[in-house]
């Protein structure tokens, strides 16, 4: 696997051509305009595909996978590590949708099929959708599953949900997955319905994971295929970079 540029694009749609948050980095693109099969729905052809061109990539590293209508691709990524681990997700939906299609992989249900089939991923911790929507979800027998709704993040104080996530499983490594609709549409420009949750405080919660666990690798979607404010996912981007920069360089010395 390749130990250089962790910084990896994931070309569905064209859009990280348009934003410059990467300039000045090493990254390797990885080029799928021209895969069928793989918009919202991933057939098995596809699937096959995407695994073997990441296939000398590994986990770690920061991944940027488009627009949420590919943010199934995250269970790609997963299927690579090989230790217990929880996967910590910030999104505006459950993404644990029952398959619609046949069991194809899916951008709404891949978390489902992340805590059914990996056997090495021991707890999804869940923050941004609505109470309601979690409930309609069906349980996972085995797995843990840790939610913050979006009511609380919206209503609790500040040193709540920072103590929420200060205390994430103990001993466990931790994969961070972020769709940007879970952010306001201050924030973001998505082609999903979007939450209120602020990139500052998105900021800090990321902080305060790492700088207490070690990161097994971090991947974020949630860019706008259609027209949009590519200037906003631009600036999220560049700020998510850097975060993982940070933490990569201070864990490298």
């Amino acid at each position: 696997m390749k130990k250089k540029n962790d910084v990896i694009l994931m070309d569905f749609t064209g859009t990280y051509k348009e934003q410059q948050f990467y300039e000045k980095e090493s990254v390797s693109w990885v080029n799928v305009q021209e895969l069928s099969g793989c918009n919202c729905y991933c057939d098995n052809e596809a699937q096959e595909t995407l695994e073997n061109l990441i296939r000398e990539y590994p986990a770690r590293g920061i991944h940027f996978l488009d627009s949420g209508n590919y943010h199934y691709v995250s269970l790609l990524w997963l299927k690579k590590i090989q230790e217990p681990f929880c996967l910590l997700l910030f999104d505006n939906h459950t993404d644990m949708q029952p398959p619609a299609f046949g069991g194809l992989l899916s951008c709404g249900g891949w978390a489902a099929e992340a805590l059914n089939t990996l056997p090495f991923l021991r707890e999804l911790i869940l923050a941004g959708p609505d109470q309601e929507s979690f409930d309609q979800t069906e349980a996972v027998s085995g797995k843990q599953i840790r939610f913050l709704s979006r009511e609380r993040l919206r209503t609790e104080k500040k040193e709540t949900l920072l103590h929420f996530f200060q205390n994430l499983p103990d001993g466990l490594p931790v994969y961070i997955s972020v769709d940007k609709d879970v952010l306001c549409p201050e924030d973001a420009s998505t082609d999903w319905s979007q939450g209120d949750m602020k990139l500052v405080d998105l900021e800090e919660y990321l902080g305060e994971v790492l700088g207490r666990r070690r990161i097994l690798g971090i991947d974020v979607c949630g860019e706008c295929a259609s027209s949009g404010k590519l200037w906003l996912n631009d600036l999220g981007n560049k700020k998510l970079l850097t975060i993982w920069k940070d933490w990569r360089d201070s864990h490298e010395k």
